[in-house]
């Protein structure tokens, strides 16, 4: 038995046409219209390719255009990524208004005010304005000196602290310019120190912690009954309770001695600083006698007696015996001399080998004499009124010297007498108006020196 023949089924000829044209709309629609990562592609590199053709002819329009001005984001060389690069605009300088200089060595007030700016008719304005505006003139290396300028770069203003506790300023008014001075007020306090002599007063102060002031002042106090040439030995011992000036916690200096105890020989000196109803302030003893007498020992701080009251002494430069009617003190050319009491010039002047000399008169019977001097203190002249302490002149070799002393004598109804064995008459003690309110000062002050000593010997045992 035979299979018969299987032939593939026959189709009219419209159907063969018709799937052949739908084959090639196929096919050329796959042509036309690419897949979706095709297209990506394709469409990213001709957005680049537009990109770059528009850059170039806005660069041929303008070439100082900014890539953040143009339409169209800059994209990186990577076809997977894009990065948008915008500068920001140019913001307007505006011109500076304050300005503080350091003072450079060499520096002047024309150099200071170029540096930020300002022409030299400024500073003859500047100056012009007041007598007191020249301390602007007066500067020192790492002064600062801060200036605020107005809008068209003229001066408003300047300001310098001088120190912790002084500044000055300068400000621009309708009529020119207004100087002030500037104090700082500190706050007060209470400080103590002590100390042991075992060289010199000076020293002992400075290991104690007292500046250079306070130890002349500590010295002036006790003046009266104490000859720093003299007397001081060694183991002399002091106490002192000062004022302590401060500004936001910081030291700035010292005020006044509020109370001191000296003890010299083995014999105890104490003072107080008082200030009565009349606001005269003195130093009194602790029972409230005035520590001031009517001549202080010695018209020389801390000098050195090189001769003394003698009448039978040979002359150094005369090379013969002749009485010697005062007492020298040698120091340093300079040094200041001081008025033993209050009284008045007659003279103030050349007096043949004594050179230049003042001749004081205190009242009806004392008068003292200062020579070899080597100039006087402004304002002292024949006539003029001088009062205790107060600076006469100062240490020289005019006249008849061999080196920088200063010659003083002491006389009393015309008689010379020796300076350092006269005893004067005291000053005025506290009114007894006011004797309890002394007392009621002095108390805590003399307490708390007590206790400070009794610390410090407590401590120096351990």
């Amino acid at each position: 038995m035979t299979n018969p023949k299987i032939t593939a089924p026959l189709y009219p000829k419209s159907h063969i046409l018709a799937a052949s044209g739908v084959a090639a709309l196929l096919s050329l629609a796959l042509l036309v219209f690419p897949s979706r990562e095709v297209e990506a592609k394709k469409t990213f590199i001709d957005l680049r390719l537009e990109q770059q053709e528009e850059a170039a002819q806005n660069e041929s329009i303008d070439t100082s255009l900014s890539t953040a001005e143009s339409p169209f984001p800059a994209f990186s060389t990577d076809a997977t990524t894009t990065d948008v690069a915008a500068s920001p605009e140019p913001e307007e300088q505006q011109p500076k208004l304050e300005h503080t200089v350091i003072v450079a060595n060499g520096d002047t007030l024309s150099t200071v005010f170029a540096k930020v700016g300002l022409p030299p008719s400024t500073v003859h304005d500047v100056l012009a304005s007041q007598k007191e505006a020249r301390q602007f003139t007066r500067l020192r290396v790492g002064q600062s000196l801060e200036f605020k300028l107005s809008e068209d770069g003229s001066l408003e203003s300047i300001h310098s602290r001088l120190s912790k506790l002084e500044s000055i300023r300068l400000d621009k008014t309708a009529k020119g310019y207004a100087f002030k001075k500037e104090q700082i007020k500190p706050q007060v306090s209470s400080g103590y120190a002590a100390g042991r002599i075992e060289s010199s007063l000076f020293l002992a102060a400075r290991q104690a912690g007292l500046s250079h002031n306070l130890t002349m002042d500590l010295a002036n106090i006790f003046g009266y009954d104490i000859d720093f040439a003299m007397d001081i030995r060694t183991g002399d011992s002091f106490e002192v309770i000062y004022e302590e000036k401060t500004v936001d916690g910081e030291h700035v200096g010292t005020g006044n001695i509020l109370a001191a105890r000296f003890t010299n020989r083995g014999k105890t000196h104490t003072a107080v600083r008082y200030t009565n109803k009349q606001g005269v302030t003195s130093y009194y003893t602790a029972d409230g006698n005035s520590m001031r007498k009517a001549f202080i020992r010695t018209p020389v701080d801390f000098a050195r007696i090189s001769s003394r009251f003698s009448n039978g002494r040979k002359h150094p430069i005369l090379n013969k015996i002749r009485a010697h009617k005062g007492v020298d003190y040698a120091a340093p050319r300079g040094t200041p001399i001081k008025a033993a009491g209050d009284g008045k010039v007659v003279l103030a002047g050349r007096k043949g080998g004594y050179g230049n000399t003042v001749v004081i008169q205190h009242g009806q019977r004392y008068r003292t004499l200062y020579a070899h001097m080597q100039g006087f203190a402004k304002g002292v002249r024949n006539g003029s009124a001088v009062k205790q302490g107060q600076v006469i002149g100062y240490i020289g070799t005019t006249g008849l010297s061999t080196g920088p002393h200063l010659h003083y004598e002491f006389q009393v109804n015309g008689v010379h007498v020796d300076p350092l064995s006269i005893k004067t008459a005291m000053a005025d003690p506290i009114a007894k108006g006011e004797k309890q309110s002394f007392m009621l000062q002095s108390k805590p002050l003399l307490a708390r020196m007590d206790k400070e000593k009794s610390t410090m010997l407590a401590l120096n045992k351990q």
